[in-house]
């Protein structure tokens, strides 16, 4: 499922919630801003899972710096496939 798959998920049913029919173009502003959450939410937890990988494996730096590689590779992948959902 994608990140605005999810997020016009979650407006329907935040808008259920709230019992309201929000126009069209109030519920894509909803649904931005949802998605807008959930993207700096992913980003932020893969920088956390940088620095976790980092210290975690410090005796072994080398698969350390393997396993932050990898994370910032799949981290710009993801910006890069977001940045052509726009």
């Amino acid at each position: 499922m994608s990140f605005r798959s999810r997020a016009e998920h979650a407006t329907g049913i935040i808008t259920d919630l709230l019992d309201i029919s929000p126009e069209s173009t109030q519920a894509k502003a909803i649904a931005d801003a949802v998605e807008k959450e959930i993207i700096e939410a992913v980003l932020e937890e893969s920088e956390r899972c940088v620095k976790v990988a980092s210290s975690c494996c410090s005796p072994d730096l080398d698969k350390a710096h393997k396993i932050a590689e990898g994370i910032k590779r799949t981290h710009t992948a993801l910006i890069a496939n977001l940045s052509s959902l726009r």
